[in-house]
């Protein structure tokens, strides 16, 4: 009852009791709020989208109602990036909303959080249940899994000829990597019939083992589009393959169960065409950069031969001049050798002559005379090649000697040779002065020197 002036009861000027103390529209909406958030907590609702409506800030909103009511829904533009599906009039969705009031109206409106399609909530629900079926049985497992050729020749395309999807992977791959031959193993990638056309086709390509990779896919699509790929006989056929297999189902958000089985995953057939093909241009520069390093190291390589030679060249003729004093020597050796064995051979053939006329003196029978000729002959023959082979060994046994005389030699013993400016052994008589550049030889080094001082030291003096 509403008090009147002419109450006697109520003084109209007395300040008012708490409970009727009025509050503002905004504390009323702002306690209208608080108990929804206490009475309906985030739940799932499904039904039909009615309305929709994307305003240019990216916010969705709609109506989603049933046969006997509807309620105002909002989703915002960071949620609706999520959906993974086109919300549109008419579809069957199931939501998970919240309660809200909207105040400027003082509306009430239902912020969606999530969205998926009618059924998908069962669909993943089964698709849990055997992907950790699967997966307790190892065909998931990391180590299972090949690593793709670097330069195929034959890639395999298990798809649909009327996919979007095969016009962008055969572009890719022309663009890639041309010289690969491509081979296309068609199957229906969505119905009834897909699960069973997609296992035939993988088991056409891996019975005729013409590819060395197999990209298996198709676009995007939804849940129910994209369900063959999560057939459990396809998924052990993608898993036992002996080609390896890229998979690429959808788009970068949808993972069906041939991606876990398969030896890569890609977010999209496209992405898959790039995995399965190098850059040909990219190979062709890596080849370039190639052989411009070999011809880079093989001109260094021959510029250090080049020079080692030099070096050697320079050693052999300074070595070559210390050595012709014992070559005059052989040489002076080997012509008195000559001369004597010449002589030799005349005292010898005298000797023959007179002990000729000797015999002939004595008149012996003539064919005791040839018996003793050939006898003498024979050991004429015999005396000449033991002298021979004795002046063989001899001058052997000098060209050795001359060696172990050989400078170069004491290289090998540990030692060094000390070379001039002009390349010749250093001598004690060489002249040398303060500031002479010097090269130092021993076996494996070559050392620059110059010289500090020069200091004359006694024949029995301490060289230190």
């Amino acid at each position: 009852m509403i008090p009147t002036f002419n109450d006697a009861n109520v003084d109209p000027f007395a300040p008012p009791s708490d409970a009727n103390r009025p509050i503002s529209v905004g504390t009323l909406l702002q306690r209208a709020r608080n108990a929804l958030d206490r009475a309906l907590p985030l739940c799932w609702v499904a039904g039909e989208i009615s309305g929709f409506k994307r305003a240019s800030s990216g916010h969705c909103y709609f109506d989603l109602k049933d046969a006997d009511a509807q309620i105002a829904c909002v989703l915002y533009r960071t949620r609706s990036a999520l959906v993974g599906f086109d919300l549109k009039d008419g579809a069957q969705v199931e939501l998970r909303v919240r309660p809200a009031i909207y105040e400027p109206r003082g509306s009430l409106q239902f912020t969606v959080e999530q969205a998926r399609l009618a059924g998908v909530g069962r669909l993943y629900e089964a698709f849990l249940r055997l992907k950790a079926k699967l997966e307790s049985e190892g065909l998931f497992a990391p180590e299972r899994k090949r690593e793709l050729p670097r330069y195929p020749l034959s890639i395999g395309l298990i798809t649909s000829p009327q996919a979007a999807a095969l016009a962008d992977m055969l572009r890719i791959l022309r663009e890639r990597w041309p010289v690969a031959r491509v081979v296309l193993y068609p199957a229906s990638v969505q119905g009834v019939n897909a699960p069973r056309e997609l296992l035939a086709a993988l088991e056409r390509a891996n019975e005729r083992a013409e590819c060395d990779v197999l990209i298996i896919g198709r676009g995007g699509g939804s849940m129910e589009d994209l369900w063959a790929f999560n057939d459990e006989a396809l998924v052990r056929a993608v898993a036992a393959s002996t080609l390896p297999i890229i998979s690429a189902v959808g788009h970068e958000t949808d993972f069906m169960l041939c991606d876990f089985a398969a030896d890569h995953r890609a977010p999209t057939p496209t992405a898959a065409a790039a995995l399965a093909a190098p850059d040909l241009r990219t190979v062709l520069a890596g080849l370039d950069a190639q052989a411009r390093r070999l011809h880079g190291a093989m001109t260094t390589r021959w510029e250090q031969l080049s020079e080692r030679l030099d070096r050697n060249l320079l050693q052999l003729r300074a070595s070559a001049r210390g050595l012709r004093p014992w070559r005059e020597a052989v040489v002076h050796l080997q012509g008195r050798w000559a001369r004597a064995l010449d002589t030799v051979r005349a005292q010898r053939r005298e000797r023959l002559t007179a002990f000729g006329h000797a015999l002939r003196a004595i008149r012996l029978p003539a064919p005791a005379l040839m018996q003793t000729a050939l006898l003498l002959g024979q050991r004429q023959q015999t005396a000449m090649r033991d002298r021979l082979r004795e002046a063989e060994h001899r001058l052997t046994r000098a060209g050795v000697a001359l060696s172990h005389l050989n400078p170069e030699q004491v290289l090998e013993r540990g030692y060094a040779l000390v070379y001039d400016e002009r390349g010749a052994i250093l001598g004690d008589q060489t002249p040398l002065a303060s500031g002479a550049a010097l090269v130092i030889r021993t076996r494996r080094r070559r050392i620059d020197a110059t010289v500090a001082a020069v200091t004359p030291v006694e024949p029995n003096a301490d060289p230190h």
